[in-house]
């Protein structure tokens, strides 16, 4: 038997497993359910001891391999994170129970009773990259919803990934639920993966987290049905009305509070009848800040502690502290960028003008759309989910941060005594 073959049958049988827990999930009751929640959040923080050597190891490994900066903060973990982890899950404890929800029903003049009600996809399968914190999220929101999980967490994380998947199936024993609920294939390396994304009939939907190319290559490559998470070219607009001190508070909050994740402002549009008022000390708080401006010609005249900007800075998501900067004639300027650059993410507008807020919230394409608020509020755990599967970035089923509703799909439940169609 081939190496190929021998890892085929091995991959097929963990997914024969997470078949058969995903049963046991989807009539599992909902205290049973939060209970394993509660002691999944628990070993989280006991397993500190475990957790962050095997991270270290990563963060070294990553290091001497040329992580970049950014990837290297998403795959830290410390006591801080991880408590912010456990957090995130007994909120999840705390959220309805979406299995079983009546999203519409009525009934028909002849007695027969329709009520569509919300059921757990079956076993979900997850594609990321150096974020061990994804581990916990979507294991936590795949429980809770009543569904099998199936994780390939890439090489960069491995170690940290490996101890996190232990704790999670040693509380979801202690519960009585199989260990099975949730499962790492990243021992199959990128060949797991491969089989991963063809395993229709064994994964009901997989979901990529991570870079464009990993995402691109998910959705070009998968015979499973993908929930397609999009990389962040994240843009804010300052309109000629936006108040500076506004402008920037929630500029440096998008770019500088924390870089590196898929949220964070990435290019910076600023009225030209207001750039020069606006400007100077919204880019100076940045460069405070260790910011690199990449600036149009037009900014550059205004804000010269800058580099040249290209046309590939308009499509890069740098997650680093680096911000593309361009001034536009006006608001229709400003929308055609970002119908241009935009990865359909989020995207936000400063402004004082209500008809031109309102025109922004109508006219942008993007899956959450803001005024006068900061981009970095994009996130499960800010919209009250606990925690997020991802941010889709696609218009089918789920749009926008993917909590546990999104980790469901329907069915119609149809009663009647007796009732024939004439």
């Amino acid at each position: 038997m081939s190496e190929t073959t021998l890892t085929a049958a091995t991959l097929t049988q963990k997914l024969e497993l997470a078949r058969s827990a995903s049963r046991v999930l989807a009539t599992t009751k909902a205290d049973v359910k939060n209970a394993a929640l509660s002691a999944i959040a628990k070993a989280v923080v006991a397993g500190a001891s475990r957790i962050i050597p095997a991270n270290d190891l990563d963060l070294a490994n990553g290091r001497e391999n040329g992580l970049s900066t950014g990837l290297q903060d998403r795959l830290r973990l410390d006591e801080a994170r991880l408590a912010s982890l456990a957090s995130a899950v007994e909120e999840i404890v705390a959220l309805t129970d979406p299995v079983g929800q009546n999203v519409r029903g009525s009934t028909l003049p002849n007695g027969v009773t329709l009520a569509q009600v919300r059921v757990p996809f079956g076993v979900v399968g997850a594609i990321y990259e150096a974020r061990p914190n994804v581990t916990i999220d979507i294991a936590a929101l795949a429980l809770k919803s009543g569904n099998a999980v199936v994780l390939r967490g890439g090489s960069a994380a491995e170690n940290t990934n490996r101890v996190l998947v232990e704790l999670i199936q040693d509380a979801l024993e202690s519960v009585g639920l199989p260990r099975e609920a949730v499962q790492t294939i990243d021992e199959f390396g990128r060949e797991g993966a491969k089989q991963l994304m063809q395993a229709r009939g064994y994964v009901d939907v997989l979901i990529p987290r991570g870079s464009a190319d990993l995402i691109n290559t998910v959705v070009a490559e998968s015979k499973v049905p993908v929930i397609e998470t999009g990389a962040g070219v994240v843009h804010v607009y300052l309109d000629e009305s936006a108040d500076i001190q506004m402008a920037t508070d929630i500029v440096h909050n998008a770019k500088v509070q924390r870089p590196s994740v898929c949220n964070a402002l990435e290019t910076l549009l600023v009225h030209s009848s207001a750039a020069e008022r606006l400007l100077p000390t919204v880019l100076g708080a940045l460069r405070s800040s260790g910011v690199t401006i990449h600036a149009d010609e037009r900014a550059l005249a205004i804000f010269e502690d800058a580099v040249v900007a290209t046309e590939d800075d308009w499509t890069t998501e740098y997650m680093s502290l680096d911000l593309a900067v361009r001034v536009v004639d006006d608001l229709d300027a400003a929308l055609e960028h970002i119908r241009t650059y935009s990865t359909h993410h989020t995207e936000s507008i400063i402004t004082n003008d209500l008809a031109r807020a309102d025109r922004f919230l109508a006219e942008v394409d993007s899956a959450v759309v803001m005024v006068n608020a900061s981009t970095r509020f994009t996130d499960g755990g800010e919209f009250g989910f606990g925690a997020e599967v991802g941010i889709s970035t696609q218009k089918l089923h789920a749009r926008g941060p993917m909590g546990l509703s999104e980790l469901t799909s329907t069915k119609w439940i149809v009663r009647g005594s007796g009732q024939v169609r004439g």
